[in-house]
């Protein structure tokens, strides 16, 4: 059994990503071809020729069809055969390729890889912050070489930002601020408030004033492998409470991991901010900045998945601080069973 689920919406690419070029990614384990038809509507199919197997995204697109560039089978977006490599031939309606349904919603394009049937958008992850009124949102897109279950730890554990983020976000309060963790039906969230502190470089910057800050980072899990962290700083003045805290600087960082293989997933990354929402410059400023310290997370996952491969005869160890990470597995384990007995 693989370490992900399949009737689960899965996030494919951002919606500035797939194109009318083909785009080929494999998502839980199967490869797939992404293009947008004339009317710019996504198609996702498998990528593979059911002639003699080359990849799809290596053909021709000819208007909302694709022609495979080895013997020139054409296939149209349902799938379907709709020229056959001897043009004189009758096309063989039986020929087809598999499938996919997609949806695009909260900047990304979704694929559901699971039981077409079962593929209700309602059932996609609610990332309100990425659409909602007066804020803004972009991000990235990093392959990282590690199991997607290890960025959903590193997520849920923000401990560790005090040594591989510490010239950006991290700082020593950190680790001296209680941390709350519950689970609430499908999520787990964990919360922590950080009162009267310095604020690190990042959010010194973003708020634009001195002097002591309350801080905050509430980190929400979602399946089958969404997280989502309420950060901030407020000034102390302000009367910020873990409840209620728009009064300085707040953003939400938004974590997609989409399972590629049990050992690689692709990693969506972005943060969605209500303040200066207007300046462009500033939100191009900041996609370069967390996409270095995403990328500096990038190279401590990617060691610690061939350190386990190195060590077959050791495990993970659990503390205190990894509650949050230790839940969302088993949220995930418990989906897993329910998905395997309903098939």
């Amino acid at each position: 059994m693989s370490s992900w689920l399949t009737n689960r919406w899965y996030v494919a690419g951002w919606d500035s990503e797939i194109d009318s070029a083909p785009l080929a990614r494999t998502i839980c384990g199967v490869p797939m071809l992404f293009y947008r038809k004339l009317d710019r509507t996504p198609v996702a199919m498998r990528d593979a020729c059911p002639h003699r197997l080359l990849p799809l995204s290596m053909g021709l697109r000819e208007g909302d069809s694709i022609r495979c560039k080895y013997h020139g089978l054409k296939i149209g977006p349902d799938g379907r055969a709709e020229e056959m490599p001897l043009r004189t031939e009758a096309v063989n309606r039986s020929i087809c390729v598999p499938t996919y349904p997609v949806a695009e919603r909260h900047r990304f394009v979704w694929i559901w890889i699971g039981n077409a049937a079962l593929a209700d958008p309602a059932l996609i992850p609610d990332l309100w912050p990425c659409s909602a009124p007066g804020w803004t949102f972009d991000g990235g897109t990093y392959h990282v070489a590690c199991d997607y279950r290890l960025m959903i730890d590193n997520l849920m554990d923000l401990t560790h930002e005090t040594y591989v983020h510490a010239g950006s976000i991290g700082q020593p309060e950190i680790l001296d601020a209680p941390i709350e963790t519950r689970v609430e039906g499908d999520e787990v969230h964990v919360s922590r408030w950080m009162p009267g502190i310095d604020a690190p470089p990042f959010w010194r910057t973003a708020l634009k004033q001195p002097g002591p800050v309350d801080r905050w980072q509430i980190c929400r899990f979602l399946l089958p492998s969404a997280v989502m962290i309420d950060v901030g700083v407020a000034p102390v003045e302000a009367g910020a409470t873990p409840d209620r805290h728009d009064q300085g600087a707040r953003g939400m960082v938004i974590d997609f991991m989409t399972p590629e293989s049990e050992t690689s997933h692709h990693y969506f990354w972005g943060m969605a901010r209500n303040f200066d929402v207007n300046d462009a410059g500033f939100t191009a400023r900041m996609k370069r900045q967390q996409g270095g310290v995403f990328a500096e997370d990038k190279v401590i996952l990617e060691a610690q998945q061939r350190s386990i491969e190195t060590n077959p005869g050791l495990r993970l160890s659990a503390y205190r601080i990894d509650e949050g990470g230790v839940r969302a597995r088993q949220l995930i384990a418990r989906a897993l069973r329910a998905e395997e007995m309903a098939a």
